[in-house]
């Protein structure tokens, strides 16, 4: 969606800030809501001075800086992840992994990327490629009948 038009931008759900893999957004639309205020406030000096479409990017920008990474990644993971059946295997694999499950409740907990591990992360990513190789060139398991 757009961003900014006629001295008004979006937030929240409106301006797409729901997670892709989870779908969770209360948290991200009241925070982007917030700082949209703080911005108007900030920038509108006080509202002595009428905004401008200008005025209203340093509130995108401060939340694209604090978020944008966070976003840039889960779009990654589900790039990566959500393709394929091997793929969503592969994931379904590295989930039972101590150190993912780890960093994803430390990331849910703190709404940004956290692993900052790089020896993890680099152990990570070598379980990843192995599992997606190892999923991807391997034979499915024969489907299970229901009795």
């Amino acid at each position: 969606p757009w961003r900014v038009r006629d001295r008004a931008t979006l937030i929240g759900d409106a301006a797409g800030y729901v997670t892709k893999c989870s779908g969770e957004g209360i948290y991200f639309a009241a925070k982007s809501g917030r700082m949209c205020a703080q911005s108007v406030v900030e920038r509108s000096e006080g509202g002595t001075r009428m905004i401008t479409d200008r005025d209203l990017y340093d509130y995108i920008n401060k939340f694209d800086a604090k978020y944008g990474p966070t976003y840039f990644v889960l779009d990654a993971l589900q790039k990566l992840f959500y393709t394929s059946d091997a793929a969503r295997e592969s994931f379904v694999d590295l989930c039972e992994e101590r150190y993912v499950q780890q960093v994803t409740f430390d990331s849910y907990l703190y709404k940004t990327v956290q692993g900052n591990n790089p020896v993890g992360d680099v152990q990570l990513l070598g379980k990843t490629l192995s599992s997606l190789w190892k999923k991807n060139t391997s034979k499915p398991a024969p489907m299970r009948e229901l009795v």
